[in-house]
């Protein structure tokens, strides 16, 4: 997208070149697809207590650490291959983060064997349809909703870790769950087709 004076976007975007084009391509584009979502689950969960743009910054270091988001792949890291994890700058290099990584994707596998896929696991908190919202400013914008409670409670039930409310909101604005854009914002037309 062309940066232009008359282009009006989500505050959060800022001017940093990596978070506009996040923003305009990729936030809050309904996701379909089981290794975007499990990508997500890794970088919203490595971000607990840091910036999205941090996390965004490292987004290749993580793809190359983590078998290009593949929870099959994932799932059979070994103490050892943690331990090297543990080494790589290109990711935030925090042992219960990077443990719990390996860990969901064990328990990622196991969603979508009993699902048939994580995703009509995920859309299932929805009703099968993005919800949207009519936000007007950044304020009103709420750190969780009562579909990231549910989906947060039963992950939790599951086994699965860095997976708090506020973690699964970013998941389902992410992935087009929940959209969150600004009405303002020129995605929020394109979303919505309004």
């Amino acid at each position: 997208m062309s940066e232009s004076p008359t282009v009006k976007r989500c505050d959060w975007a800022g001017h940093d070149p990596e978070m506009v084009a996040y923003h305009d391509t990729e936030w809050g584009v309904p996701v379909h697809d089981d290794s975007t979502h499990f990508e997500f689950l890794v970088l919203e969960g490595a971000q607990a207590g840091l910036s999205w743009s941090t996390i965004l910054k490292r987004r290749a270091g993580y793809r190359k650490a983590f078998a290009s988001f593949d929870p099959a792949k994932v799932a059979r890291f070994t103490p050892a291959r943690v331990e090297k994890l543990l080494l790589d700058p290109g990711i935030i290099r925090n042992r219960a983060k990077v443990e719990s990584t390996v860990r969901n994707a064990r328990l990622f596998l196991d969603v979508q064997k009993e699902f048939g896929s994580f995703d009509a696991y995920i859309w299932g908190f929805v009703g099968g349809r993005t919800l949207v919202n009519k936000w007007r400013r950044m304020a009103q914008l709420p750190p969780v909703s009562a579909q990231s409670e549910a989906f947060s409670a039963d992950l939790r039930r599951r086994g699965f870790r860095f997976v708090g409310p506020t973690v699964c909101y970013a998941h389902l604005q992410a992935s087009g769950l929940i959209n969150d854009h600004l009405v303002g914002c020129f995605r929020y037309a394109e979303l919505t087709g309004s």
